[in-house]
């Protein structure tokens, strides 16, 4: 890379000045992350400089966050910042603090700074570099304050990290254009939101209500514009982008993901995979370049079964997985799923005419944001996955005697709840025991419950995960049977319905193999990572060989939530790895 020669060619002594200020007040990380030159990009420097102070003992990472000043602390009143950390308070606009605001923050950071033994840390200028407003900053040192101290002095290093970032960035004069504006695609989309929670500014997108059809349409018009050649929405609202090809290769390539949201959820989670390959698009448009295969993007209708208890619509209708029964499906307006789609201008008829043929397709491709803290761990960007989990679900209930809480001895009980309870605790044990099984009790209800009233009836739900089939139906077979022997031993009525199964989707090796050479190209370290998520590659895994890349996720990779991030860095990386990906697949087909 011609921008990092002037670094890669000098001595160690005139090579560290060049990287000055990265890291405050501690020269010795680039010291020591120069000795493993040269480096061949910018991502490579980075995951470097990061490992030095991973590696680095306890001391010194302690050292290096005590070397950062306080947001709108004593360094800023008394001018005694460095340039950068001046340049970064003055751009979220802590320099212009109101005396409330002012006072609020020293509070708070005394506080932080009096539990953890270390100031409070935060990448203002945020995932977009643009900046964070004053309100972020003090609501996220308010949700940090809560933390736990390991994971602090870790979440307070993983912003060190960003700050550098954003630092080694201005000094190269780069900036990741294509990522930002992959975030900004995003952000225009999340305007669209359910009624009842767009009012109070949480973002939620279920099956053909008017925000998910606002934003089937802004994605149709979205691909038109970054130089699709056709874009329309299928006969159960997946949005189909096409790209064609020269005509070398008749068949094309599958990528995307889906666009639906669950309740109150995060702006990333599907979207990453729909707008990354759109930039890849948008860049061949303005070269005027065409390849020796088609792209198909597809932005899936619904993977999430929120509204209607359907998971994977959208990618299932393409695999020939569509079942009639669930036109039948009502919502909790009592809408079924044909009155919904016959609002939104579908045909019911034409479902069967959108599956696809293998024959077609070169294979299938989805970039997704992590959903879970490995990567934002390990301070790496992107990871190849390995395999999709299989899993099972179940809707379950405990149904038992309510009596008096009073008057009723606890032998004479038949608690449902306590008899849920106890099947969670088992559940938690069991999954343990696998070592890289998960099980989960997400969802717990004792209708017409009374502070007074022993529970005579829980309603539960069970999601059960693990790598490979054989060893979820083992998990599930377990479960199913310790939930038995409770009912039994408790004089209760369980039952356990089955809702969703899927089973374990192994990336294919080749699709894995070009994967793993794109980030090699980039200079990103290689990191191999299973799924414990569903994703819509696992119903397209049905009919095509599949393979996905994870992008790394902010706030320890919290997903299904509203804290979902990841910085426009990071998606810079994914277009380019998703370019490698084009490239090697065009050299290959020439």
């Amino acid at each position: 890379m011609a921008l990092l020669d002037p670094l890669n060619q000098a001595s160690l002594d005139d090579a560290c000045p060049l990287l000055d200020g990265l890291y405050e007040h501690s020269p010795w990380i680039v010291r020591a992350a120069l000795q493993q030159r040269p480096f061949v990009s910018l991502a490579q420097l980075k995951a470097a400089l990061a490992r030095v102070v991973s590696e680095a003992p306890l001391d010194a990472q302690l050292a290096l966050l005590r070397a950062h000043p306080e947001l709108a602390g004593k360094a800023m009143v008394d001018k005694s910042l460095t340039a950068e950390s001046t340049n970064e308070q003055n751009k979220a606009g802590l320099t212009q603090c109101t005396p409330a605001e002012f006072e609020k923050i020293q509070a708070l950071n005394a506080a932080y700074n009096a539990k953890f033994g270390f100031p409070f840390i935060l990448a203002v200028r945020g995932p977009r570099g643009l900046g964070l407003s004053k309100a972020e900053i003090i609501a996220t040192l308010e949700r940090r304050l809560q933390g736990q101290p390991a994971y602090e002095r870790q979440e307070c290093l993983r912003n060190v990290h960003r700050i550098a970032e954003i630092r080694l960035n201005d000094k190269f004069g780069v900036a990741p254009t294509r990522g930002n504006q992959v975030w900004d695609w995003q952000e225009s989309l999340a305007q669209h939101s359910d009624a009842g929670y767009a009012e109070q500014g949480q973002l939620t997108v279920t099956y053909l209500t008017p925000a998910h059809r606002a934003c089937a349409e802004q994605i149709r018009q979205d691909m038109l514009d970054a130089g699709c050649d056709t874009a329309e929405i299928d006969a159960v609202g997946n949005v189909v982008g096409r790209y064609q090809g020269t005509g070398a290769c008749a068949r094309m390539l599958m990528t995307g993901s889906h666009y639906d949201t669950v309740r109150n959820g995060g702006k990333y989670d599907g979207r990453l995979g729909i707008y990354v390959p759109l930039s890849s698009v948008q860049q061949l448009q303005r070269q005027n370049q065409r390849l020796p295969f088609g792209l198909e993007i597809v932005a899936f209708a619904e993977e999430e079964g929120q509204r209607y208890r359907a998971t994977f619509l959208g990618s299932g209708a393409l695999t020939g997985d569509f079942q009639n029964e669930w036109l039948e499906q009502q919502d909790a307006q009592g809408i079924s799923m044909r009155a919904a789609m016959q609002e939104a201008g579908l045909r019911v008829e034409d479902i069967p005419a959108i599956r696809r043929q293998s024959a077609d397709y070169l294979g299938f491709v989805e970039v997704h944001i992590e959903q879970g803290p490995v990567l934002n761990t390990l301070n790496l960007p992107l990871g190849i996955v390995t395999s999709i989990n299989a899993s099972v679900r179940y809707s379950g209930e405990m149904m038992g005697v309510p009596c008096h809480a009073g008057t009723t001895p606890m032998a004479m009980r038949q608690d449902a709840a306590a008899g849920v309870a106890e099947l969670l605790l088992y559940v938690e044990q069991r999954a343990r025991a696998d070592g890289d099984s998960v099980g989960t009790v997400g969802m717990l209800h004792v209708p017409s419950g009374s502070v007074n009233v022993v529970p005579g009836r829980c309603q539960f739900s069970l999601d059960l995960r693990a790598p490979h089939d054989a060893q979820r139906d083992a998990l599930a077979r377990d479960v199913l049977q310790k939930a038995a022997d409770i009912a039994q031993a408790r004089g209760l009525q369980c039952t356990l319905t089955e809702t969703m199964r899927a089973s374990a989707a192994p990336s294919d090796a080749a699709w894995q193999q070009r994967w793993e050479k794109a980030l090699q190209a980039l200079g990103v370290p290689l990191h191999r990572l299973p799924s414990g998520a569903g994703h819509d590659a696992m119903k397209l895994h049905a009919i095509l060989p599949q393979a996905m890349l994870f992008v790394r996720g902010q706030n320890d990779g919290i997903s299904h939530n509203p804290l979902e991030s990841t910085t426009s860095d990071d998606m810079q990386l994914a277009v380019e790895a998703f370019d490698q990906l084009l490239l090697q697949l065009a050299s290959n087909l020439s």
